[in-house]
């Protein structure tokens, strides 16, 4: 088993809670009510840049040269592609650039990225790493599944667009790249005792997630 195999299956119940939460589910039927997706969107906006941060301080925490070359890739995927992505997407809902740029920060998006920014101020790059785990990959794994749902591309599902995005190759090779290379630094920094630690910070990276869904729904 690998070790995000691993760490998947010690927070079992908090990966289940974020991956299948009703928010996710009903992005595949298109019965998520607007109100709540425009929430998720500009919040998700603003969490980009915030984990554009965190890919920068990877760079920094980089042992090797080839670890900060995946950092910098982690930086330009998110400036360079996600985000002009992201800004598409809400130019289809009617919101422009400045709109998400004057949004307030929602206290759940500051939780989770702070949380995810202390954690790789105080720790290594693996720790750093298994904090951004959650979203890097779990978007990827959320969307395949929904992708699957019949209807889920369907002309009538308003967020079909949203599963596109994430359950395209592209993402998809992000994500997968994301979790080879969680799987090396591991092979050398997770000692037995750390991965207890490393765990921990997974477990709390994911109820996090799980809380930004909320978020959303709690607007619907």
């Amino acid at each position: 088993m690998s070790f995000f195999e691993r760490l998947k299956t010690a927070a079992a119940t908090e990966w289940q809670a974020y991956t299948a939460h009703p928010f996710t589910e009903a992005l595949a039927d298109g019965s998520l009510p607007q109100a709540a997706f425009r929430r998720y969107l500009v919040q998700d906006y603003l969490f980009l840049i915030e984990f554009a941060r965190a890919y920068a301080l990877a760079i920094y925490k980089s042992p090797t040269l080839a670890d900060m070359r995946e950092a910098a890739a982690g930086v330009s995927a998110i400036l360079d592609v996600e985000m002009d992505l992201h800004v598409k997407l809400c130019a289809d809902w009617e919101l422009s650039p400045d709109d998400l740029e004057r949004t307030v920060p929602a206290p759940e998006m500051l939780a989770y990225t702070r949380y995810v920014l202390d954690t790789g101020m105080r720790g290594d790059l693996l720790a750093l790493t298994v904090a951004l785990a959650p979203c890097v990959i779990g978007y990827a794994e959320i969307a395949s599944r929904l992708a699957a749902r019949p209807g889920a591309d369907a002309a009538a599902n308003p967020y079909r667009g949203w599963i596109a995005e994430y359950a395209g190759a592209p993402y998809q090779q992000i994500a997968a790249k994301a979790r080879d290379h969680l799987d090396r630094l591991a092979e050398h920094y997770a000692t037995p005792t750390r991965e207890a630690e490393l765990i921990v910070i997974f477990k709390q990276a994911t109820r996090l997630e799980a809380d930004f869904w909320e978020m959303g729904w709690r607007h619907a």
